[in-house]
């Protein structure tokens, strides 16, 4: 999606991810969408998004999100063109100047783990993002989780478990997981498993975020009160943009909860939103896309988690790992949400703490 300022916002649905699929995204933007928006003010973020709800209604998520995330972060870099800022000044401003990034290990055996262990090394990254659950065992979840922290018992390590779990398996992994020294447990459950959550948080053997079931701020705040979660892993586009994003941070700031800036695209528009999310200032690529996210337990002493880093080529696992050289990314800033149209190889986000 462009405009002819040059704005741009860009939806790159993944259809094994989330029911949205390349021929959805074009028919809902061109006959339901683009009709309601056209004369709106793209500053007036909740307008827009109160007309793209009238065309496409809500139901347990905000109804065609990924969709609906293009006009917002068009929206976004047409008013920080504008006004000549960029979309983090827009939301608040950049905090920092730099931030680090570490690396994705996912693989099913534990010759290849070592392998990309030692690869990550070489490029300066010292702590990890750990791929649990199908079709990998529970018990070669532990022994791949054990042999990462094993390798930089210095560094932060957090797992994902994609929603592989069930509920019985996630509360006797947990507190193995934490006395292998990790740092976190994303995903661990299908979202609609709500009192299995509940039981995570009892347990209280990890902090648990989620992610896949984040959906808009209705639901964070729902799922807040029923104390289902100790933070989130949010997708931006997942949940339709960064004006919903900005409320759910609130949300999660609101109550001292853990953030997780994160991505499901390889966008080169979508990693624009989410280097300006979040209050927080935008990445500096090195000539290739990054990935990264910030993870912070504000106030919850059983986490002891300090300000970290990842990088997570995402799905393009193997030929991403080209792209990610550097272990830091500096923050920049440009007009609107600094993007010049290329289509990145890895997905790009970039995280908020919560304090």
């Amino acid at each position: 999606m462009k405009t002819e300022s040059r704005a741009r916002g860009q939806s790159v649905p993944i259809e094994t991810w989330t029911y949205e699929t390349v021929e959805s995204v074009e028919t809902t933007l061109r006959h339901y969408l683009a009709p309601v928006i056209l004369g709106a003010e793209p500053s007036d973020l909740a307008g827009v998004h109160a007309r793209m709800d009238r065309a496409i209604r809500p139901s347990f998520s905000v109804g065609q999100p990924l969709c609906k995330a293009a006009v917002d972060l068009a929206c976004y870099d047409l008013w920080g063109r504008q006004t000549n800022r960029s979309v983090s000044e827009i939301l608040g401003g950049a905090r920092q100047r730099q931030i680090k990034l570490s690396w994705t290990i996912q693989s099913p055996a534990i010759s290849e783990a070592e392998s990309q262990l030692a690869l990550a090394t070489t490029g300066g990254y010292d702590s990890f993002n750990i791929k649990i659950g199908y079709p990998q065992t529970s018990q070669y979840d532990l022994q791949l989780v054990q042999t990462v922290c094993n390798f930089a018992p210095g560094g932060f390590h957090w797992a994902d478990a994609n929603t592989s779990y069930d509920v019985e398996t996630a509360l006797a992994m947990a507190p193995k997981l934490a006395d292998a020294r990790l740092r976190g447990l994303e995903s661990p459950l299908p979202p609609n498993l709500m009192r299995g959550y509940q039981a995570l948080e009892r347990q209280g053997a990890l902090p648990i975020l989620m992610d896949e079931g984040i959906i808009s701020p209705v639901e964070v705040d729902e799922f807040i009160a029923l104390k289902m979660l100790d933070g989130i892993a949010m997708k931006v586009a997942r949940c339709g943009g960064l004006w919903n994003a900005s409320r759910i941070v609130a949300l999660l700031r609101g109550n001292n909860l853990l953030v997780f800036g994160s991505g499901l695209t390889r966008s080169g528009s979508v990693t624009g939103g989410y280097r300006a999310s979040f209050r927080m200032g935008r990445i500096r690529y090195p000539d290739r896309p990054q990935r990264a996210a910030v993870h912070r337990r504000a106030g919850h002493d059983r986490s002891g988690i300090p300000r970290q880093w990842r990088h997570d080529p995402g799905p393009d696992r193997a030929r991403a790992r080209h792209y990610c050289r550097c272990p830091r990314g500096e923050i920049a800033e440009h007009r609107g949400t600094g993007l010049d149209g290329r289509v990145a190889a890895s997905e790009a986000l970039i995280g908020y703490p919560a304090a």
